[in-house]
């Protein structure tokens, strides 16, 4: 029967440790053996659960140098898998992972899988700056197979000119999407506070969240001491948190497998299907359009066509949040306001709920799947972003079965609204003469509060691509914050080796 090979989730487990000191802090493999058998017990089930999984996928965590990580948890959860998966870098992972999966049971491959993952990055980072050594274990025999490809998010030349971290290549999204929607930089730090203060009212509701704490739209996006600018128009509050130790996993199993184990129907959250796409210009850089993300619309309308559902027919999202802008081209792509009145997350989004690295869209899955089980019948939709706005994943939920005679799918149709955009990658130039024009840009801050770099994306008059770096001026750095630069006129001119952008 079809049924029978219908995926569905049955079981969550969360973890976040705030104050550990590294020694104390709980390593990865216990992270994840403890979010494992909470997800069992959420379920209902027994340590049968455990003993039956078939399938074990772990998403990387950052600084775990172990050679097979889905093994060593299956493992010490008294289970041998078939098969163990890790994945490549990137938000998306998670939704990616588990659509995989969810195709594997459609097709009877696979009964019980535990995906999971955990991001220790806090005591990673407290463990280097106080000469403390991580005794975290490691082991494994074989290698799991790796879904997805890691391929460097940036550049050599974008980092030549400082474009070699999210906190400053977002900033450069943001800018150009505020250009196109006419807003001038007061009224769009006011929307980026609106929109973000909502997520912190989830956040502050959430018990797995980092920061549970309720902060307004003022107080997010107004610079102080404690909320210095890190890359314009970003303050630290408008930032992913990475410095977090989280953990998240969750049971996805057939529904023979759970009626076999006797988990309650009252604990079955049903995968409807789901979707994932790659931008064609990878690089940041390369974009032919910076305030459009094609593959990021194929990928979210691909799953809501997979699902049989309209956007309006989702009462629940979870966008990826790393900073506003990959909220606000979510909500562009399918039409949707920043007032609605669902919400875009269920966690608090990663600045302020955090799993950040590879994880968070597990935290987002597990999050989601126990709001539809308060609101049995509901339906939502979890989307991934990895890199910088270039991998992409949604997927679909429900606490009721997928209407229909045929098992979902996470495939892409044939016609895809990006056929009808702009994908090429642009050819980007270091050695270009002329006259510009600001295309993205933003300015990068030093930890004093002090303006330290202004970098720019834009076209000569010719119709080249070029990447630049501002004159270290003090007056041209506080023009680009104080008034819109996009569309700004300029020379461009190459000096040592390196090419120079002067706003006219």
């Amino acid at each position: 029967m079809l049924e029978d090979r219908t995926p569905i989730l049955v079981g969550t487990g969360q973890l976040v440790e705030r104050d550990a000191e590294p020694r104390e802090a709980t390593e990865p493999l216990r992270m994840l053996e403890h979010c494992a058998r909470a997800a069992a017990a959420d379920a209902g089930a027994d340590d049968r659960l455990l003993r039956s999984i078939d399938t074990c996928a772990i998403v990387p965590t950052i600084g775990w140098m172990t050679r097979n990580a889905p093994q060593m948890v299956a493992e010490q959860l008294g289970s041998r898998p078939v098969r163990t998966y890790t994945s490549a870098d990137g938000g998306e992972s998670g939704v990616a992972v588990t659509d995989h999966i969810a195709e594997q049971i459609t097709r009877g491959e696979v009964k019980i899988a535990f995906i999971a993952g955990s991001n220790n990055f806090r005591a990673l980072m407290k463990a280097r700056a106080t000469g403390t050594e991580l005794n975290w274990t490691r082991g494994g025999t074989t290698d799991p197979e790796c879904l997805g490809m890691n391929r460097d998010g940036s550049s050599d030349l974008e980092r030549k000119y400082g474009l070699t971290m999210p906190t400053q290549v977002y900033p450069m999204f943001e800018n150009a999407l505020r250009a196109e929607r006419g807003l001038d930089i007061e009224t769009h730090r006011k929307s980026m506070g609106d929109l973000f203060t909502r997520f912190t009212r989830v956040a502050a509701q959430n018990p797995y969240a980092w920061f549970p704490t309720v902060r307004s739209s003022e107080e997010l996006t107004t610079v102080t001491p404690q909320n210095r600018m890190i890359s314009f128009p970003y303050p630290k509050y408008l930032n992913a948190v990475l410095t977090t130790d989280q953990a998240a996993g969750y049971f996805l199993t057939s529904v023979e497998a759970a009626k076999s184990l006797g988990i309650s129907p009252e604990r079955w959250v049903y995968w409807w299907g789901g979707a994932k796409a790659t931008e064609k210009a990878w690089l940041m850089s390369t974009r032919p359009s910076f305030t459009e993300c094609p593959a990021m619309r194929d990928s979210h309308t691909a799953a809501l066509a997979n699902a049989g559902v309209a956007v309006d027919d989702i009462d629940h999202f979870d966008f990826y949040s790393c900073f506003p802008v990959a909220v606000e081209m979510a909500l562009k792509n399918l039409n949707l306001s920043e007032d609605d009145s669902r919400g875009f997350t269920v966690t608090g989004g990663l600045p302020y709920g955090g799993g950040p690295g590879s994880s968070y869209t597990l935290h987002a899955i597990a999050s989601m799947a126990d709001r539809l089980r308060e609101k049995p019948g509901q339906k939502g939709m979890v989307t991934g972003n990895g890199w910088y706005l270039t991998k992409h994943a949604a997927n679909v939920w429900s606490t009721e079965p997928r209407p229909g005679d045929s098992l979902p799918t996470a495939g892409l149709p044939e016609s895809l609204p990006s056929a009808r955009m702009d994908t090429a990658p642009r050819d980007v130039r270091d050695d270009r003469e002329g006259q510009g024009t600001i295309e993205a840009y933003t300015v990068s801050y030093g930890r004093d509060g002090a303006p330290e770099r202004g970098i720019v994306l834009g076209t000569t008059d010719a119709g080249d691509r070029f990447v630049a770096n501002t004159p270290k001026d003090a007056d041209i750095l506080e023009s680009l914050v104080t008034a819109e630069a996009i569309g700004r006129k300029g020379t461009v001119s190459v000096n040592d080796g390196a090419q120079l952008f002067a706003p006219s």
